[in-house]
């Protein structure tokens, strides 16, 4: 069970890792997945501040699970979470997607420390985690992996066929998390192809479905804690987001998917985002300013 104070720093920790999205975007026309980061915050909070065995002054712990973030593309959301947790320097989130930058469109597991896989290759996610959960399950290990997909990379067939060797080789290790923003790069997931009745099709693969608001912290928590339940089936997490959360703006516009902000928007959301940082600095601790 989780407390209402560990689920008051996710709360938090996501909202840092929303500002620092846009911090890395910046406000200079460079574009960037704001929208599938953003409604992903909530989630990746969770699992590197509350559920995720993991040490960041050692990134190969034997001992840690294993997180793959399926959708790539939003490796930006990740990036902050490893920076505030302390893999990185925070200052090195502003070198994103320059030349040279570990911090690359796509995350590079050779690069970054933190990074379990080169993913954004929409669909192959899920392979790669059964792949670790089932070497993990030969070396007689107890790690979990968690696999976070977007809803429209559902679309990939890989991710079924995955699905079906989960189930079938009853990998309980293996929870995998839909980012369920209901929006892709080009429109509404339902218009372009429709992928519903999504629990139904996952309980019909073998797997164990948990339905939640993927921006309720307590609700994550719980689920996380749930799936560990399971150890004879996998178990998946279907997270109803928004997207762009947390920027007024963004928050259901498509065009944020992969978009840009001017130097107004940048400055917007920035100031939108400190005002929860500072909000929720006292709820935690009575505390400073996301500034000082």
């Amino acid at each position: 069970m989780q407390d209402n104070a560990t689920a008051k720093k996710i709360m938090l920790l996501a909202a840092k890792i929303r500002r620092d999205i846009v911090m890395m975007v910046g406000g200079n026309g460079q574009t960037g997945h704001i929208g599938g980061s953003c409604s992903s915050a909530d989630l990746v909070a969770a699992l590197y501040g509350a559920k995720m065995r993991h040490r960041p002054a050692d990134p190969l712990w034997d001992g840690r699970d294993r997180f793959i973030f399926s959708k790539g593309h939003a490796a930006i959301a990740q990036y902050a979470a490893l920076a505030e947790c302390g893999y990185i320097p925070m200052e090195e989130l502003k070198t994103c997607k320059e030349l040279g930058s570990r911090l690359q469109g796509h995350p590079d597991r050779l690069k970054t420390p933190g990074i379990e896989a080169g993913t954004g290759s929409l669909g192959q996610g899920l392979s790669i985690a059964n792949g670790l959960a089932l070497a993990m399950r030969l070396d007689g290990k107890q790690n979990t992996v968690y696999c976070l997909m977007g809803d429209g990379e559902l679309a990939e067939g890989q991710i079924w066929e995955a699905a079906m060797a989960a189930s079938y080789y009853k990998l309980g290790n293996v929870v995998g998390i839909v980012d369920r923003n209901r929006l892709q790069a080009m429109g509404a997931v339902s218009d372009r192809f429709d992928t519903d009745p999504l629990p139904e099709k996952w309980e019909s693969f073998g797997w164990h479905v948990i339905q939640i608001d993927g921006h309720c912290v307590k609700a994550i928590l719980e689920a996380l804690d749930k799936a560990d339940e399971f150890e004879d089936k996998p178990v998946v997490i279907i997270a109803e987001t928004v997207k762009g959360k947390g920027i007024s703006f963004a928050e259901n516009v498509v065009s944020f998917h992969n978009g840009a902000l001017s130097m107004e928007q940048y400055e917007t959301a920035l100031a939108e985002l400190d005002a929860q940082i500072d909000t929720l600095n006292i709820a935690v601790n009575g505390g400073a300013s996301n500034n000082e």
